[in-house]
């Protein structure tokens, strides 16, 4: 079973295309979708509509803040222009893509699988997975061999060394890991929608099970154009930059 994991979307459905079409080459067979479907970019509807097709064919689905922001509209804890941004997304969205978000949970979990958004220990909390110190807490409250996470924009693979200690591995794109199951590991598989290191290609992981093997992607696609969508919606200049700079 290889199950592509993808996170922080913010309404960058140019992205979204691009990684789901990427997935599908490399063989991804189920879908995760890790939270933070809204917010930033200028597209929320499509990407809530595709994302609740896959949900409708078996995907995991969890909630990210930016998704419970559009839900609860307390934006208080989100800066002005992303909470900009996410007024105009509760202007735009259909009663059932409101809904779709409103409707999502904090985690999912299948056998040795635990999906969410932020930490596992704190999901309705969204602190960020940071540190080594962080990724453990957050592995031993998932219970589970095999954590997968988004929220902190970055591609990191934190897992149990043998001296029993959590340590961070920062992936190359493209190389596969080994990740058994005699150890465990927290994935933090990126932004689909807004990295931001540097590099404005799209972000997502793919693991797989028979293999016990875990690859993180970068995915170029036409980031120009996206950022030029939010222009055109009239959103805030540097949620644009950020999308052409990678920032």
């Amino acid at each position: 079973m290889r199950i592509a994991l993808l996170s922080d979307i913010h309404s960058n459905f140019d992205a979204l295309r691009a990684c789901l079409r990427h997935a599908r080459s490399e063989g991804a067979e189920r879908y995760a979708f890790l939270g933070d479907l809204v917010g930033y970019g200028a597209e929320p509807g499509a990407v809530i509509d595709t994302v609740a097709e896959y949900a409708g064919g078996g995907a995991f689905v969890v909630k990210g803040n930016h998704d419970q922001a559009v839900e609860t509209n307390r934006l208080a804890a989100l800066n002005d222009g992303a909470a900009e941004v996410l007024e105009w997304t509760r202007r735009v969205l259909t009663s059932a893509q409101s809904q779709f978000l409103a409707n999502l949970p904090l985690t999912a979990r299948e056998g040795d699988w635990y999906f969410v958004h932020a930490s596992a220990g704190a999901p309705a909390e969204w602190p960020y997975i940071d540190s080594s110190q962080a990724a453990r807490e957050s592995m031993a409250a998932a219970g589970t061999t095999y954590t997968f996470s988004g929220h902190v924009h970055e591609q990191v693979l934190y897992f149990h060394t043998l001296a029993g200690k959590t340590a961070p591995f920062r992936p190359t794109t493209g190389s596969r890991i080994p990740v058994p199951p005699h150890r465990n590991w927290l994935a933090l598989v990126g932004s689909v929608g807004q990295p931001r290191d540097g590099n404005p290609a799209a972000a997502y992981a793919l693991f797989d099970e028979a293999a016990e093997e875990l690859t993180f992607y970068r995915v170029p696609y036409d980031h120009r154009a996206a950022a030029e969508k939010i222009r055109r919606a009239g959103l805030p200049m540097w949620v644009a930059h950020r999308i052409e700079q990678g920032v």
